[in-house]
């Protein structure tokens, strides 16, 4: 490419892009001297007029728009020159990388560089929105982000570019629709052409499930046209709800503006996404709360029992005597008093392993969690967590196996009771509920609690 001169003034460097009929070229301007972008809409063999409308637009758009974190229009002109035959649209040239080159490097987000990405998005959107009349994208995706350099602990600064694809609500309104955007980040609305500004929240929104997956929001299965992000998205219940109402596919259950998805993003307890309901059996002290991304199930200790009196007046008499042993062992002639001191540590031992199994057995609370990644099943003393029994992957869970209260004879006849049992298989792992164990009381309770984890993980009983 020779070094060509467009306008007299913008000196071509190196073309950049080049798409249907567009070319985007780096260039020098030699009056100032600053390097600038050159985008060029070609009169060619596949040129269409809605292209030049297009074109026109965003020329018109950006000289209308001022903000730090858009590229800033400078000039527009006819170009007839032997390379090139068209229009050329002048702007500043920021020297960031877009987020698909990230991408295609192996780079990862964590979820609070995300969420910076996210919240620096939405702000030029508020600016672009609250506009009379409104200015929408319709083209937000990795490649129009660039993202700067890290600062400090910033994730880098975030620019939102080119605008080829904008439109005001106003000519919305009034003028034709012209199906545009990319596959995979666009919003159903946008297929039958129809944009409004909730249409760049859920680009956006496809956009940060890339970043956060690596994976195109078009290779990731759909269900009733929603994304499935969660399972392969390993990110806060939070950030999941928040995400899923940004890629909402009803325009009603979206956000619906920039500003609230953003007030939500910053203090997420104060969306109404969570639509928590608490269930409980009638007579039973189990609680579940769930909504649809979250399941919590609470069996609370047994707690005071009599019969804690009679094990606490022979554990008492237990330690009585083995104290009594350790100090007569400790009184006898070396080495003699050590060996007898050593033999008395098991029965010590045993003393401590009942008082511990009491303890857990009559005053630890059981919690199971499932969410969107893991299930989690924890003991508690009040709220101080002091054991984790099970933490499996939320996508390894594929059976739930009931036993009801039965009655069978062994071989040899003799007539014995099988005691109702619950499973929950996650992999190759086992939860197992029963009576004699996690305070569950009755059958009945038994039964109520698969039911209840059966239509939350949508996954049938079996019986054995």
């Amino acid at each position: 490419m020779n070094r060509e001169v467009l306008g007299k003034r913008y000196e071509v460097q190196q073309q950049l892009g080049k798409k249907s009929g567009r070319r985007t070229l780096l260039a020098r301007d030699v009056v100032t001297g600053n390097l600038v972008i050159v985008k060029l809409l070609s009169f060619g063999s596949d040129f269409e007029w809605d292209d030049l409308k297009l074109f026109e637009r965003e020329a018109e758009t950006l000289k209308s728009l001022s903000h730090p974190s858009i590229p800033c229009y400078l000039d527009y002109f006819e170009v007839n020159s032997p390379n090139y035959q068209g229009f050329a649209l002048i702007q500043t040239y920021i020297p960031a990388k877009t987020l698909e080159e990230y991408l295609q490097t192996s780079r990862t987000f964590t979820e609070s560089e995300v969420k910076e990405i996210a919240t620096s998005v939405l702000e030029i959107l508020v600016y672009l929105h609250e506009l009379h009349p409104p200015v929408i994208h319709r083209d937000i995706k990795p490649s129009n982000i660039l993202l700067g350099e890290r600062s400090g602990n910033s994730v880098g600064k975030v620019y939102l570019v080119d605008f080829g694809s904008v439109q005001t609500v106003l000519a919305a309104e009034t003028g034709t629709r012209t199906v545009v955007g990319t596959y995979g980040y666009m919003p159903q609305e946008q297929f039958g052409g129809r944009t409004v500004p909730a249409s760049d929240l859920y680009s956006l929104g496809a956009t940060l499930i890339y970043l956060l997956t690596g994976t195109h929001p078009a290779d990731l299965p759909q269900k009733d046209f929603r994304i499935q992000f969660e399972q392969v998205a390993n990110v806060s219940p939070s950030l999941t709800n928040w995400l899923k109402k940004m890629i909402e596919p009803d325009l009603a259950k979206r956000f619906t503006s920039a500003k609230a998805a953003l007030t939500a993003l910053e203090k997420p307890e104060n969306t109404d996404i969570t639509n928590l309901t608490i269930a409980k059996l009638a007579g039973s002290k189990i609680q579940v709360i769930k909504n649809q991304d979250h399941l919590e199930i609470m069996i609370p200790p047994v707690g005071f029992h009599p019969i804690i009196i009679l094990i606490a007046l022979f554990m008492g008499g237990w330690f009585s005597f083995v104290l009594f042993w350790t100090i007569s062992a400790l009184s006898l002639p070396f080495p003699g008093n050590i060996a007898m001191a050593v033999f008395s540590l098991p029965f010590w031992g045993a003393g401590l392993a009942v008082i511990y199994g009491i303890l857990f057995a009559y005053f630890c609370s059981l919690k199971i969690n499932i969410n969107q990644q893991k299930i989690s099943i924890d003991y508690y003393v009040r709220q101080w967590k002091i054991k984790n029994h099970i933490s499996s992957p939320r996508e390894h869970i594929n059976r739930i196996i009931y036993t009801p209260k039965d009655v069978r004879k062994n071989s040899e006849g003799d007539v014995f009771e099988v005691p109702p049992k619950l499973v929950v298989w996650a992999g190759v792992k086992k939860i197992e509920f029963d009576l004699k164990s996690e305070n569950i009381k009755s059958e009945l309770e038994l039964e109520w609690l698969a039911n209840e984890l059966s239509n939350w993980l949508n996954i049938p009983i079996r019986t054995e």
